[in-house]
């Protein structure tokens, strides 16, 4: 989802890529909740992290807690934050409350990177 928010948000002034630990797929729910919001997810990868790219990129963000403990070193050219975001493919009851949950999220990234696009445009 931070992906396609810093995509929308963001325009060509990024270059983004999204990479896990380990790659999960896609999720459904969060291409939905996405659509939802108006921004189509559905043709982004979910791909393992690459030693290759972490050294051409500027700034690495983990959004979970197990990405921001088990993430290899990185160059010292790259910064490095962690956004603590609840992971919402771990949320449990009913559809409609897993769902809550995605759409939760969903807006704080948005949120979240709504000012790191202003700030970086100071």
């Amino acid at each position: 989802m931070a992906e396609g928010w810093l995509k929308a948000l963001g325009g060509d002034t990024y270059d983004v890529y999204s990479a896990g630990i380990v790659a999960h797929g896609k999720n459904p729910r969060a291409i939905a909740a996405m659509k939802q919001a108006g921004v189509d997810i559905s043709e982004q990868k979910s791909e393992a992290l690459d030693p290759v790219l972490l050294d051409e990129i500027d700034l690495l963000i983990t959004v979970c807690g197990n990405a921001d403990e088990s993430c290899p070193t990185i160059p010292a050219s790259c910064e490095k934050q962690h956004w603590p975001f609840d992971d919402p493919a771990k949320a449990t009851g009913s559809e409609e409350e897993i769902m809550a949950e995605f759409y939760r999220v969903r807006d704080q990234i948005r949120r979240k990177l709504e000012g790191f696009v202003q700030q970086a445009k100071k």
